[in-house]
């Protein structure tokens, strides 16, 4: 007879999930888990004609839920699978926007073993994981200058594309002695262009205090004409001195097509001030250069504190200061609770 059971598993803030299975002669676990966070704010961006005043969903990190699985098939090798969706929490919606699928964090299936991981389907952009490593904000779409900077429109982001990739096929390496690599390909499926695709190399290396990270990508599905494709480059690293842990970054674009490109140089520091709370700081530059319009450059700072209440759950505020050429600074201020299970 098969029975059911659930199981719940204590860990970090990212990681703490609940698993479920069917007991049989080999046990499959059914994890189902996730992150809800929400903050109220005032955002001022430079450029804007006013600011606003809102309920925001996600925060330091974005808002989702997810399930995930794993099955042994034996000689060391598994089957693995993950369904991810991010979701409003200001106001129940699905994904980041209207705009996103039902899966949109997330939605691959992959075979494990010690040669590493392939996984095929719709995959977060290791780019954009490399960058979370370096900013002290982390991944965050809101209040990371470094990720502003790169990845969100209304910030000028210097990177076309998605911080995930649709029809990708990723390969990713054991970690060995810190270093851990992968290649991924995001299929334009385009017929007669098989060459119509986006690629990636990536590359990040973690060993006791220190952390470095490396990533190269080729866009080119979807651009706008005249824009052909988009060449991406990241380079960062952090250290952790105990009492303050520095990070530093520079991101790179240029396109083919037209003339657009684009320098990021970035710079953070977390300092510990207690047990569960710590003070974040984090400034990032950006110069662009277009075709007939003139040279813009954007500057962002922000500055935080966050403290956990508890291993999975905490509470920050944020203050955020915003100018790019030709128009008045912008000044933000946030408060946010973030909860994962």
């Amino acid at each position: 007879m098969r029975q059911f059971y659930c199981m719940r598993f204590g860990a970090g803030l990212l990681a703490a999930s609940v698993s479920c299975g069917v007991v049989a002669q080999e046990a499959t676990p059914i994890q189902l888990y996730g992150l809800i966070g929400a903050y109220g704010a005032k955002i001022e961006r430079s450029g804007d004609p006013k600011a606003v005043t809102l309920v925001g969903h996600g925060g330091l990190t974005t808002s989702y839920i997810g399930v995930r699985g794993s099955e042994s098939l034996g000689g060391g090798y598994k089957v693995l699978f993950a369904l991810e969706s991010f979701f409003q929490t200001d106001t129940g919606g699905q994904g980041r926007s209207t705009n996103d699928p039902l899966f949109s964090r997330n939605a691959y299936v992959g075979i494990e073993g010690g040669f590493g991981r392939v996984t095929v389907g719709r995959q977060t952009n290791p780019t954009y994981i490399n960058m979370g490593m370096v900013s002290p904000f982390g991944i965050s779409v809101v209040f990371s200058p470094l990720v502003l900077h790169s990845f969100v429109a209304s910030y000028n982001g210097a990177l076309i594309g998605d911080t995930v990739w649709n029809n990708a096929l990723q390969y990713t390496t054991p970690r060995t002695n810190g270093l851990l690599a992968n290649v991924i390909v995001g299929a334009g499926e385009t017929a007669g262009s098989a060459g119509t695709a986006n690629v990636g190399l990536h590359a990040n290396y973690v060993k006791g205090a220190f952390t470095a990270v490396l990533s190269a990508q080729r866009f080119r599905v979807p651009v706008t004409a005249p824009l052909t494709q988009q060449k991406g480059y990241l380079l960062g690293a952090a250290y952790d001195f105990k009492v303050a842990k520095l990070h530093g970054a520079m991101v790179r674009s240029s396109a083919d097509g037209t003339v657009n490109e684009t320098r990021t140089r970035d710079v953070g520091i977390k300092v510990p001030v207690t047990a569960q709370g710590a003070l974040l700081a984090e400034f990032a530059h950006t110069r662009r250069t277009r075709a007939v319009l003139p040279e813009n450059v954007r500057k962002t700072m922000s500055f935080g504190y966050d403290h956990f209440l508890s291993k999975r759950t905490d509470v920050y505020a944020v203050y955020m200061r915003d100018k790019q050429t030709g128009f008045d600074g912008g000044n933000s201020v946030a408060l946010g609770l973030r909860h994962a299970f």
